[in-house]
């Protein structure tokens, strides 16, 4: 399923329903794509009951926020805030249960802490709105960042030293499946109603997370989809002196090769409810048509499948960031198809 990337730029994304006629094709096609994302992904080991222990509880006026440390795989702990509303919005469900978000940090030193707290950054604190919204809200620090530095933020080195047959985009995605884990075994927890969102680095976590994960019920990705057609980085994916994703990929992008597109893996999550936001003045994915023409395709799979109202893609003039008017059409989209809430 190799492409020449001189080929994608001069003729455009694979399309994911070429030749595609029924939907057992369809499952057939899917079952390649997943196959080769995790061959490159590396190990994605088999994961034990749910555990964590609570480091410091803090009672705030609409939710409480718990610092925990939560087991993954090999041994590990992640740490992690877990915000749960106050009492007023447990009362307000029959069964006292929530949705659930499993809220992804951008690439933020300060990992966890960006998104679900007062001192994150102005449009970042999506983790801390939400569990206002009367969501439990898991917000995990990855590798290399929070209270997960090793030796600098972002520098994936360390890991490689230990781990030289994973990769980090497999570890994030153990962590947060494990998270998801966490989150059903919660008392406040609806497990049938849980989503992720995240932007930048948590954008792309966020669809990643959603492909591999059946339960999660709708997804947010916001300026976290690049295709490799029309990117002027694409060994961004690959092998470098900070945070290395996948480093195979480096082998396949020196032959001007690349294994898969992204929007076949973010169509590992079709038909489950996705939101997507692009700007055209991102200047990490400047690559924006071809971003859009991934989506185009994207949608037409949604069309397929008879969930077109399901797949949600907005592009403005903006730049890397998550804009308060696109996080409240998120918001809304993520209350539509998880709170039962049709204000979208």
């Amino acid at each position: 399923m190799a492409y020449l990337l001189q080929d994608l730029n001069q003729n455009g994304i694979p399309l994911l329903l070429k030749d595609i006629h029924s939907a057992e094709q369809w499952l057939v096609k899917r079952e390649s794509i997943k196959r080769t994302w995790l061959d490159y992904l590396g190990e994605l080991p088999e994961r034990t009951a749910p555990s964590y222990e609570v480091i410091t509880t803090t009672v705030l006026a609409d939710h409480t926020r718990l610092h925990i440390r939560y087991q993954s795989a090999n041994t590990d702990e992640v740490t992690a805030l877990l915000l749960i509303p106050n009492e007023e919005k447990l009362n307000a469900q029959p069964d006292r249960r929530l949705p659930a978000i499993m809220a992804l940090h951008p690439t933020s030193p300060s990992g966890k802490e960006d998104i679900a707290t007062p001192e994150g950054r102005e449009n970042r604190r999506y983790g801390l709105e939400l569990v206002r919204r009367g969501y439990v809200v898991l917000a995990p620090d990855t590798i290399t960042a929070g209270e997960r530095i090793t030796t600098q933020a972002y520098q994936t080195a360390h890991f490689y030293e230990r781990n030289p047959a994973w990769t980090a985009v497999g570890k994030m995605l153990v962590d947060h499946l494990y998270g998801v884990d966490l989150l059903c075994s919660l008392a406040q927890v609806d497990a049938s109603r849980i989503g992720a969102i995240g932007h930048s680095l948590g954008g792309y976590n966020s669809f990643f997370l959603a492909g591999l994960d059946s339960r999660i019920g709708a997804y947010v990705s916001s300026c976290g989809f690049c295709t490799f057609m029309g990117d002027p980085t694409p060994d961004r994916w690959g092998q470098r002196d900070w945070f290395s994703h996948i480093p195979r990929l480096s082998e396949d992008l020196n032959k001007g090769e690349v294994p898969f597109e992204f929007h076949e893996i973010s169509a590992l999550a079709a038909p489950i409810p996705a939101f997507y936001y692009s700007g055209q003045q991102d200047s990490i994915f400047p690559n924006w048509r071809s971003i859009s023409e991934g989506m185009e395709d994207l949608y037409r799979l949604y069309q397929f499948h008879g969930a077109e109202s399901s797949f949600r893609y907005v592009l403005t003039n903006g730049s890397h960031d998550f804009p308060s008017d696109v996080r409240d059409m998120a918001y809304q989209f993520l209350d539509r198809h998880l709170h039962n809430i049709q204000n979208d």
